[in-house]
């Protein structure tokens, strides 16, 4: 859904029948659909709720998983759980800060790649994890994750081409 798709909107609100207890499910469905919560979007759900934007603002930044800005076309996710932690994975962001140039919650100026850390993906065994786009790469050193993002760039690229 994107601004000039609000029949989307419409469709989720029908759902919960406009309900402003239901505005966590609401937030979660927009996202799904688009991927982050636009501020043009959240203005007019607060409109349609009676909700004050800024109790959705209150929601918005209480829950980490809500995204306020659009993600790139990568995601990026660093585990920084205990097990990863030990094993390697500050060395993992430090890669990714020094390689694409951004902090953990940003997005390089091309959309491309978003950097997201978190606090446990559930793959101990496999620590240090990174995610990308869903897909689990366990084991992961500085060097591979250099490689890998070497080769995804490379892929976009010659994607692009075509």
């Amino acid at each position: 859904m994107t601004s000039t798709e609000p029949h989307r909107l419409w469709d989720i609100l029908k759902r919960y029948d406009s309900n402003p207890d239901a505005l966590i499910q609401i937030l979660n469905e927009i996202q799904k659909d688009e991927g982050y919560l636009p501020h043009i979007t959240l203005k007019l759900l607060s409109s349609e709720l009676d909700v004050p934007l800024s109790k959705i603002y209150g929601v918005l930044t209480f829950y980490e998983h809500f995204k306020l800005v659009k993600p790139g076309k990568i995601i990026i996710t660093i585990c920084m759980g205990t097990a990863c932690f030990v094993k390697g994975s500050p060395a993992l962001n430090t890669t990714v800060k020094n390689m694409l140039g951004i902090e953990s919650g940003e997005t390089t100026s091309d959309q491309l790649f978003t950097f997201e850390r978190v606090a446990c993906l559930g793959c101990c065994a496999l620590a240090p994890v990174v995610q990308i786009n869903g897909e689990i790469h366990g084991q992961m050193t500085p060097n591979k994750l250099q490689k890998l993002l070497t080769k995804i760039r490379k892929e976009e690229e010659k994607g692009e081409e075509k």
